[in-house]
């Protein structure tokens, strides 16, 4: 049987995949298991939402599972995913559950768990709560059943935690930014102005089916142009839970995850805080990173594709910035999860504190032409150990030298292999990629 939980908490189709049931019994599981580890109080559990339609059941199911098992609930209301991990640590809660399927379109929907502090929980949690959900159990009852209330100042509570990381202010600063219709759409325009920002929101009217919807960080075209309407100094463009962000210069140039990093490991090496002199990528990051930060004296350990990943060697090594070139980028001083408000607010900094435009700053990294190729293979374990595969991306990383690179990777969910190449020029990428593919798609 299939793990329960994914790399990302656990996600389906709502109300067929994701039902309210089994809501409602891993949110109870979530606090026995949490209890059994600390019987020293009474578990409190706080719980947030994004805007989409089915977040309303599976939040009532969630508090409902949790207040059976005896946890006390606070609801969040609709907030952002970081906001609800900053949450955990400053109501001193026990454990944090954001719904969501942050960039998924709306008729997904994601049960996220945050241990004490706003911690992603470790696997051994998980796989203790997914037994659990079908362990026969004795439910509390009279005054043993939790308590449900909300908190009226979550968003202010957040919004002031932004702030006091913000190293400076943005006044002369005009952006616009894309909320995704999602769980930032009240919280990024009100934290941006309130930092000194001129701001125009695109895509901040949620009506619960339009999240993700053409827009947001996945979809940036109508950002682009908008910026570029409205005389923008820059645009910000999240997902659906705004744990990621990705940006647009004034000119509508993308600056992706990989160019904020670069950005932002400058400005913390620049006030000594970037620890060890040392970024955290996924080995999906462009090259043109690579190149960057060797040419700036800083180091770059690479992991596993997923955000969790990230997470674990920042904490691991106790080093100050991480992240993916999609946009989950993470200052460990200040989030315990990708935060995308706070990265925002960081890359805005420090445009404001230096005078110089994001195009001028994001050209620190130039961005190699990178092609994917995703291959059907009948055996990923027969490429793996492919003699001829092992020895064609040999011939191709020699040719290619220290101006490119080259990624053989198996889907982790389908018969699949992604050859990813990067070189000095698109076609050069492309031969190469093809090449490779040929080669992998023989050997299956």
């Amino acid at each position: 049987m299939a793990r329960l939980f994914g790399t990302d908490g656990v996600r389906g189709l709502a109300n067929a995949e994701l039902t309210p049931e089994l809501a409602l019994s891993l949110a109870a599981s979530a606090a026995r298991v949490l209890a059994a580890h600390d019987r020293s109080h009474r578990p409190i559990a706080v719980v947030g939402r994004d805007p989409r339609a089915s977040g309303e059941m599976l939040e009532a199911a969630v508090v409902a599972g949790l207040a059976s098992a005896g946890a006390d609930v606070l609801r969040l209301g609709v907030l952002p995913t970081p906001a609800v991990a900053h949450l955990v640590g400053a109501l001193d809660a026990d454990l944090g559950v954001m719904i969501s399927a942050s960039h998924n379109p709306m008729p997904d929907n994601g049960i996220k768990l945050f241990a004490a502090g706003g911690h992603k929980l470790p696997d051994g949690i998980e796989d203790e709560i997914e037994a659990g959900l079908s362990s026969a159990v004795v439910r509390p009852t009279g005054s043993g059943v939790g308590r449900v209330s909300d908190v009226s100042d979550a968003l202010d509570r957040y919004i002031e935690h932004l702030l006091s990381a913000t190293p400076h202010p943005l006044a002369g600063l005009k952006l616009v930014v894309d909320c995704a219709n999602g769980a930032s759409s009240v919280a990024a325009p009100e934290a941006y102005r309130r930092a000194g920002a001129e701001v125009v929101a695109l895509h901040a009217e949620p009506d619960g089916i339009n999240i993700n919807e053409h827009c947001g960080s996945n979809h940036p075209d109508l950002l682009r142009a908008a910026v570029v309407e409205h005389g923008a100094d820059l645009g910000i463009a999240h997902d659906g839970d705004a744990d990621r962000c990705v940006a647009v210069d004034a000119a509508g140039e993308l600056v992706d995850g990989d160019q904020i990093m670069a950005v932002l490991a400058l400005a913390l090496a620049d006030e000594g805080e970037l620890v060890k002199d040392t970024l955290v990528a996924t080995v999906m990051s462009n090259l043109g990173l690579h190149l960057a930060m060797k040419a700036n004296g800083i180091s770059v350990v690479t992991t596993a594709v997923g955000d969790r990943y990230v997470l674990e060697e920042l904490r691991a090594s106790g080093l100050a910035l991480g992240g993916e070139q999609s946009g989950h980028v993470v200052l460990p001083a200040h989030a315990t999860t990708g935060d995308g408000l706070l990265t925002a607010l960081r890359l805005m900094a420090r445009m404001a504190a230096t005078g110089k435009p994001l195009a001028e700053l994001a050209a620190v990294m130039n961005r190699l032409p990178q092609v994917l190729v995703n291959v059907p293979v009948a055996d990923k374990a027969a490429v793996a150990a492919s003699v001829e595969v092992r020895d064609a991306v040999g011939e191709v990383e020699a040719e290619l030298g220290e101006e490119g690179r080259v990624l053989l990777r198996p889907s982790g969910t389908e018969q699949l292999v992604r050859v990813m190449v990067e070189a000095p020029s698109p076609a050069t990428a492309q031969a190469a990629a093809d090449r490779l593919a040929g080669v992998v798609s023989a050997a299956s």
